[in-house]
């Protein structure tokens, strides 16, 4: 005998798949990136990147993402040790707030660069505040303990590990690479991957930031 499935259990199914589809594509998006170089979805809460933690800054004081609601941010993760991938980042960053600050003050103004570590064995926050130096006088450096700085990399989605390199004199730590605007609210509006430049990622900030 024929067995029927009821339309129910068939609309359950569907929807069961397309939930974990969608789940996929946020995650992608996240840890993968795409061909835009601002790819990403707006801050309607369809991302989940971004959320609560609790972190100290190069100046010694506590701060939490509440410090930064009404501004927009824009955070990497990274580590001091970082051969070429955390400076070229930071520098891009740096440019790109100078490049925007010459196009519209205000805008710039709103937006606060975000650099938090992956290493905090080694990134004190007097090497934090002596790395960030190096970078926009704005950039805000964050460490913490070994379980602050896990919580905040999973709260944005980030992918860090410790790795050995023969070739080196001490260890690495691979991990994501992408540099996320993170609005007013707290809430996530789009990244930039590594690629991007410093004028590609100045006109990113001049449209999405809104004054």
């Amino acid at each position: 005998m024929e067995s029927k499935i009821p339309v129910r259990a068939l609309l359950i199914g569907f929807l069961a798949a397309a939930l974990v589809a969608g789940g996929f594509a946020a995650w992608y998006v996240a840890n993968r990136g795409g061909g835009d170089i601002t790819a990403g979805v707006t801050s309607s809460g369809s991302a989940l990147i971004g959320g609560p933690f609790e972190l100290t800054d190069q100046t010694g004081a506590a701060r939490n993402e509440k410090d930064f609601q009404g501004g927009y941010m824009l955070v990497v993760f990274g580590y001091t040790f970082c051969p070429d991938v955390c400076p070229t980042a930071l520098s891009t960053m740096s440019q790109a707030l100078d490049i925007l600050e010459e196009g519209d003050s205000n805008k710039a103004e709103a937006v606060t660069p975000v650099f938090v570590t992956v290493d905090p064995e080694r990134d004190t926050v007097e090497a934090m505040a002596s790395y960030a130096e190096h970078f926009h006088p704005k950039l805000v450096a964050l460490t913490g303990t070994t379980e602050q700085v896990a919580s905040a990399a999973k709260a944005y989605r980030v992918y860090y590990k410790k790795v050995d390199d023969e070739s080196a004199t001490d260890y690495l730590v691979d991990h994501s690479a992408f540099i996320y605007l993170m609005g007013p609210d707290g809430g996530y509006m789009t990244h930039f991957n590594h690629a991007a430049t410093a004028d590609e990622m100045a006109e990113g900030l001049a449209k999405y930031v809104k004054l």
